[in-house]
């Protein structure tokens, strides 16, 4: 599985996103940068950990729709502003929480100063 792109700027100015393991030539200086200089435990636990926050809100939303099917077929239409007024809940007071604690996560994510071949 790969993660996502890495940005390499050169001293030069030039800028590259680059999959983690790749190697890469400036055009303008040919200094060449190798993403391998970055500890792959450290890059792969932060991909983990991102997959992670993913997945929370993933399943809060799986279980929220279980339990509505769940009353659905026990009680029928009578749970459809249930559902409703379920949704507005998760979407205004539970998805700002968490979109908030992965923001404050992926700033203070550590940095990599890569030195040139």
């Amino acid at each position: 599985m790969r993660g996502p792109p890495i940005t390499v700027r050169c001293d030069c100015g030039e800028i590259a996103y680059l999959p983690y393991g790749e190697r890469w030539q400036c055009p303008q200086c040919n200094r060449k940068w190798d993403t391998n200089q970055i500890p792959s435990e450290e890059y792969w636990g932060i991909i983990r950990e991102m997959r992670r926050y993913r997945l929370n809100v993933i399943t809060a939303a799986l279980v929220m729709a279980a339990v509505m099917l769940v009353l659905g077929r026990f009680l029928g239409a009578r749970v459809f502003p249930l559902g409703i007024v379920l949704a507005g809940v998760f979407s205004i007071f539970y998805m700002p929480r968490w979109r908030r604690r992965v923001r404050v996560r992926a700033r203070s994510l550590p940095t990599w100063q890569l030195r040139p071949e």
